[in-house]
């Protein structure tokens, strides 16, 4: 078991060198393209993880809003009308956010940027997760904001879904933007600020 997950890290290593030499040939430094794809690759196994909890808890935190769990906390956004099925999905996209934030950590740390060595793991992963933070406070209320408007969407365009399944969709759409633009933010701040410590070259 052991030798197989090394030998997919190998061919994974493998395939990610062979696309950022091939890339710095015409451009970018190679070995921060490198860097790059396996930001991208822990990435995907944060979105993994991030749509995976978010579905899995989606269903109980809107029965929850059935029951009045978020009526007071929608209070308080009264002049917005927002629902008390909102604000718990607002929550479930923060709780799967925050489990996502802790396996690309690791990741990152270990595999991304293993030379990045002269910050302590406490130092790191507090600028990480500041850094991850910044993303954070973004995404649950912007989520909050569109979700609705992509559920309406796909349910006018697609009928036949239903509109609970449109909704669903639209979720899922509006958490799929929000993941991509954070991402961006994630890479570039925590490249130049959180593994500062790493040459470029």
């Amino acid at each position: 078991m052991k030798n197989m997950v090394k030998n997919k890290e190998e061919k994974s290593d493998s395939m990610i060198s062979t696309v950022s030499n091939a890339v710095g040939r015409y451009g970018p430094n190679p070995k921060e393209v490198e860097r790059f794809l396996k930001f991208a690759v822990v990435g995907v196994i944060g979105a993994v993880i991030d749509f995976g909890s978010f579905n899995l808890l989606r269903q109980p935190f809107l029965a929850l809003a059935d029951q009045g769990v978020f009526d007071s906390i929608a209070g308080i956004f009264a002049r917005s009308q927002m629902e008390p099925a909102s604000v718990a999905l607002g929550i479930v996209t923060g709780i799967s956010f925050v489990l996502a934030v802790i396996s690309n950590f690791i990741w990152n740390r270990y595999w991304t940027y293993p030379e990045s060595r002269s910050k302590s793991k406490r130092l790191q992963m507090s600028q990480f997760v500041a850094v991850n933070a910044a993303g954070f406070l973004i995404r649950p209320p912007t989520f909050t904001y569109i979700h609705n408007w992509f559920g309406d969407m796909v349910d006018f365009l697609i009928p036949s879904l239903g509109t609970e399944t449109a909704l669903w969709v639209g979720d899922n759409i509006a958490l799929m933007l929000i993941v991509g633009v954070v991402m961006l933010w994630n890479f570039f701040v925590n490249r130049y600020w959180t593994y500062a410590d790493v040459d470029s070259a």
